[in-house]
């Protein structure tokens, strides 16, 4: 049966572990391999994991680090960060990621959506859409982690890559980023009507609750987060945290009021 996923995003800088706010002043929050095997312990549903420096830097994905990452890790891992071509893709699933996420990539060069879903299969491959809300309404899709607008409205985007073959859409709300003070419902209610893919929502939860509105508005979703599984309290204190299998599991059941 199929679940909705809960699913912690992890930033990569510079090898470290960093959490934004609005795509800006990253700060330091540890080791990511530690982050990993602590959500092995907690069964993570899945983990996102994204250089956010390596294609605005236009490097190469950093393969020793995702060798490492992939090795210690014991749930699936979608990663995304400096892939441009079919060769770096399936490099990286040579190295035991089970899905890839284009982001600059994907609108920049869309064939290599096509490329990579007809090498691998379109379930491992994962757009992720960096979105902020336009001054006089609506919506544009960024990229470079957040510093190039493209002048593109993701709604239509979303149709494309779906024609493309990319097997699920993570919208990301630059404007939500690091707030934790919930997602951005409005704007996911408007992506579900332009796609039939799995979808996962990302940017702006702070407390499960606010996963289970997402849950309990969509269904069958992903829930990601970031500062959410990485700080506790008020302070932002750094403790890396995850629902234990049964409160996940009661977060879901009420929010379909079973």
């Amino acid at each position: 049966m199929l679940r909705p996923r809960i699913i912690p995003c992890l930033l990569i800088q510079q090898k470290g572990l960093v959490k934004t706010v609005n795509f800006k002043s990253p700060k330091y929050v540890g080791d990511p391999i530690n982050a990993v095997r602590i959500f092995n312990e907690k069964q993570c549903d899945e983990l996102m994991i994204i250089d956010i420096d390596a294609t605005a830097n236009k490097e190469e994905p950093n393969f020793k680090l995702i060798e490492k990452l992939a090795s210690e890790c014991r749930m699936p891992i979608c990663y995304g960060g400096g892939i441009k071509t079919l060769v770096q893709a399936q490099k990286i699933f040579s190295l035991g990621i089970e899905k890839i996420a284009l982001s600059s990539a994907a609108i920049e060069n869309p064939n290599l959506i096509s490329d990579i879903s007809e090498c691998v299969g379109s379930q491992s491959v994962v757009v992720v859409l960096d979105v902020r809300k336009k001054l006089f309404g609506g919506y544009e899709v960024f990229i470079n982690n957040g510093k190039k607008g493209t002048g593109k409205n993701p709604f239509e985007l979303v149709s494309i890559f779906q024609k493309l073959g990319a097997g699920e859409i993570v919208i990301n709300s630059i404007d939500q980023d690091g707030q934790m003070k919930g997602y951005d419902i409005p704007l996911a209610e408007k992506i579900r009507k332009e796609t039939s893919l799995p979808m996962t929502i990302l940017g702006g939860a702070g407390r499960l609750e606010d996963i289970g509105q997402l849950i309990k508005k969509f269904g069958i979703v992903g829930a990601a987060a970031g500062s959410l599984f990485v700080f506790r309290g008020v302070y932002k204190a750094v403790l890396i945290n995850y629902p234990t299998p049964e409160g996940k599991d009661l977060l879901i059941r009420a929010s379909f009021d079973l």
